[in-house]
């Protein structure tokens, strides 16, 4: 099938910025990939789940069922980062529920002398995170382990530690028609889409040193709850970043 008539099948079932990322990257598919195609999107399938990328910082990423598409959201948390380690020196990067390791490999591309761990509960999630920390070359700066927010242990401490965790209350319908191709486990969370914010503010007080931050992306209209329960487990509240929207998107902590 020629890309003329690959493109007008998809634009018709996905819409026509849909079919250019898709045409884009496959210049040339067979009449079963393009149907198939069709077929997702007419589902409502996102661009990034079918053909399996998501660019984000600058970096391309690999991205599946197990993990949430990269989203510009986010890159408000690497910003806040970044502008945060100017100055060069050696740093060590803790990030809490990794993903797709977008977070992390976008920081360690971007900041001079960072390294560190990235965790996730998820074994399925790892392995994508291991495909882009090897694809993207930072396989010397980037361990990966399998664990979760409050049960991660670790004999030395961060001067950095970032999460993007689960923070949708179970019931809420704001949620995109996107989100049901995404895995639950790192959507939703109890109490209100607390739970995983709980986690981190008690368990991250052994994790990080006396000088260290910690980056958390939350929802529309958390911060008050956010910044209450840090500040119950000993963390001093710095500032708050907003997103393109104008919508408060990162919180920044310290001990």
């Amino acid at each position: 099938m020629n890309i003329n008539q690959a493109f007008a099948i998809l634009q018709k079932n996905g819409g026509i910025r849909a079919a250019r990322i898709i045409t884009e990257k496959h210049k040339k598919m067979s009449f079963f990939r393009v149907m198939l195609y069709a077929y997702k999107l007419h589902r409502g399938v996102p661009v990034a789940k079918i053909i399996h990328s998501k660019w984000f910082y600058g970096l391309d990423f690999y991205t599946n069922k197990y993990t949430l598409d990269p989203r510009p959201d986010t890159e408000t948390l690497v910003s806040a980062v970044i502008n945060d380690c100017r100055e060069n020196k050696e740093r060590r990067i803790l990030d809490m529920g990794t993903g797709t390791s977008c977070i992390i490999c976008a920081l360690c591309k971007n900041i001079n002398g960072l390294s560190g761990i990235a965790i996730d509960k998820s074994k399925h999630a790892l392995k994508v995170a291991n495909k882009n920390i090897k694809k993207l070359g930072l396989k010397d700066k980037i361990k990966t382990l399998h664990a979760d927010f409050g049960c991660f242990k670790s004999k030395d401490q961060f001067d950095i530690i970032v999460s993007n965790p689960p923070y949708i209350k179970y019931g809420d319908t704001r949620v995109n028609a996107g989100a049901r191709f995404d895995p639950k486990i790192a959507l939703y969370a109890k109490n209100g889409g607390l739970y995983a914010y709980e986690q981190i503010a008690k368990n991250a007080v052994n994790l990080i040193k006396d000088d260290g931050k910690i980056y958390l992306e939350i929802g529309v209209g958390m911060a008050n709850q956010v910044i209450k329960i840090f500040n119950y487990f000993g963390w001093k509240f710095e500032r708050t970043e907003k997103d393109l929207a104008g919508l408060n998107r990162v919180l920044v902590f310290t001990r």
